[in-house]
């Protein structure tokens, strides 16, 4: 894995739709303030809470907060998607733009524009398009880079070994590898081979950790704190978490939590970069992107990560 240490990045997916502008630039200000520096985006956030149907809300509204705070753009890194954006209104998946090379030029070019940007930081593949031939994405990834206007390119929920064969291909075409992969994790799992509710989502695997600690390659983890389940009695975990080791990892969370004066969400994050992981951190009000950025005051103890470990 990358042995840069992993920073917290704000997930801007509701931002734009159900988070409405007000609230999202005092969320990106408090991150900005707190010395955040990772926004994470995509080209079709969110199309199914926008009545156009369509995406590209969230980049739009980052796009006016940088708009509105001058000398912004160089203390940030942006993040952003491309593969799911309806093409057609209401219709999803039908109409998604895929993962060709004229999708995902096209893509970036509109990306670039909602953000009024020049390149991106890093250009994420949000899913797999087995309807293209690998070559074909990973060539298209590359010539962004080379052109200058994605700075470094990623895999979200992609298999391991897609990766690495999308790694060999960039190598025979001489062009930028995927050098970071996006999967689902956090501290309580589902249950093994079961089905997740949420389409499209991905956990991470150790096929996928060992891919990224031989390759050095980065990782980030969205749905780090699973919609607030930790903390919130009206969030409760789904179904697929009904096991008895999700039972006995919450009861050594609460202790963890009681003994570093911390809450459990911090533990939570705390416990994820110390694996080396980013996590991806969605918030609705200015306090819970505090919250979650006082994590990294959070040490944990092998003991800790022992025991949380062993309650699996």
């Amino acid at each position: 894995m990358n042995t840069t240490a992993p920073e917290i990045v704000l997930g801007t997916m509701d931002f734009g739709t159900r988070v409405e502008p007000g609230r999202a630039f005092a969320i990106l200000d408090s991150f900005v303030a707190s010395g955040g520096v990772w926004l994470d985006t995509a080209n079709c956030y969110s199309f199914w809470n926008d009545p156009r149907g369509t995406g590209g809300a969230s980049e739009r509204l980052i796009g006016a907060w940088l708009r509105a705070r001058p000398g912004l753009r160089d203390r940030l890194r942006i993040a952003t998607k491309v593969r799911h954006n309806p093409l057609v209104p209401h219709s999803w998946p039908d109409s998604a733009e895929g993962l060709s090379a004229r999708a995902v030029h096209a893509g970036v070019e509109e990306s670039l524009g909602r953000l009024g940007v020049d390149h991106v930081d890093l250009l994420w593949a949000h899913a797999e398009d087995r309807s293209v031939p690998l070559e074909e994405t990973v060539g298209a990834f590359g010539e962004l880079v080379t052109k200058g206007t994605v700075l470094r390119v990623g895999a979200a929920n992609h298999a391991a070994w897609r990766v690495e064969r999308a790694r060999a291909l960039a190598r025979e075409q001489g062009v930028e590898p995927w050098s970071a992969l996006q999967l689902r994790h956090s501290l309580v799992q589902p249950r093994p081979l079961t089905p997740l509710a949420e389409a499209g989502h991905r956990m991470l695997t150790a096929e996928d950790l060992d891919l990224a600690r031989s390759e050095g390659l980065s990782v980030w983890s969205y749905s780090a704190l699973l919609w607030g389940s930790y903390v919130r009695a009206d969030k409760p975990l789904p179904d697929t978490y009904d096991h008895p080791g999700t039972t006995r990892v919450l009861a050594v969370l609460g202790e963890v939590a009681a003994e570093l004066s911390a809450t459990p969400n911090q533990v939570v994050l705390a416990w994820l970069m110390r694996q080396g992981i980013a996590p991806i951190v969605g918030a609705s009000r200015v306090e819970q992107i505090e919250e979650a950025l006082a994590a990294r005051d959070v040490r944990l103890a092998d003991e800790h990560v022992a025991r949380f470990a062993q309650a699996r």
